[in-house]
């Protein structure tokens, strides 16, 4: 039986206008579809009009200007089904989605659907759940010893895969997906024998533990920033009273 990490795998990526999951908006998003290791991937890509200003800070990561956006890109309203409607199908044939940093890729997400239309990332998957596979809580949790970063250009240093054109959606889902194989691989002996879904509920778990050890080590050095434990969604802020 083939293990998780050598089948049908797929990656998703955005491109913001910042790192709030609650105002930023997306600009661009990727999604990869590759049926085995080698082969080559499909990818789908959007490009966004945010119809907000895009900071210069930004633009810096990704590249793209708000001039550039307001002539190419589309409305964010169609654009956030599409992307919506695609993760759907993957979760529909049982095909895991690798999401670097899920909680943010996937939060921003479902704030666009409420935003845009009047609707939830949680709709879409109340039938079939989607299936993430995190990179970044997977090697957190499995090399936990390991000092340094653990950014997507670190993971693939560590990792030996190579990222072209990074934080480019698609290039960064291509090079998220391989880490996720590389990963699988790696350790072996501790997953090949957990299906996607029980690895999906295993991560949840994961990195509820990484957030609270890093929320302590926080409260240790005086660092007011709240660490959220929800993974791979965040909840929604309480409604103002």
């Amino acid at each position: 039986m083939t293990c998780w990490y050598e089948g049908p795998l797929a990656a998703f990526d955005t491109e913001t206008t910042g790192v709030d999951v609650e105002t930023d908006r997306i600009v661009s998003a990727a999604l990869v579809v590759q049926d085995a290791p080698g082969t080559r991937a499909r990818v789908t890509r959007w490009l966004v009009n945010p119809g907000v200003p895009v900071p210069a800070a930004a633009t810096e990561v990704h590249g793209l200007t708000e001039d550039h956006l307001q002539r190419t890109g589309r409305w964010p309203a169609p654009v956030m089904y599409e992307v919506a409607q695609a993760l759907a199908e993957q979760a529909a044939v049982g095909r895991p989605v690798v999401v670097m940093n899920a909680p943010f890729d996937l939060t921003l997400l479902d704030r666009e659907l409420r935003r845009h239309r009047a609707s939830s990332l949680a709709r879409w998957f109340e039938r079939t759940p989607l299936l993430v596979l995190d990179p970044r809580v997977l090697d957190k949790h499995l090399d936990r010893y390991r000092k340094g970063r653990r950014t997507l250009t670190d993971l693939c240093a560590h990792y030996e895969v190579e990222l072209e054109e990074a934080h480019d959606a698609a290039a960064d889902a291509v090079a998220a997906l391989e880490v996720t194989r590389a990963v699988g691989r790696r350790f072996a002996s501790r997953l090949e024998r957990l299906s996607p879904s029980e690895l999906h509920t295993l991560q949840a778990v994961w990195h509820a533990a990484q957030a609270r050890g890093l929320q302590a080590w926080f409260q240790r050095t005086g660092t007011e920033e709240v660490v959220d434990p929800a993974w791979p969604l965040r909840p929604d802020l309480p409604a103002a009273a």
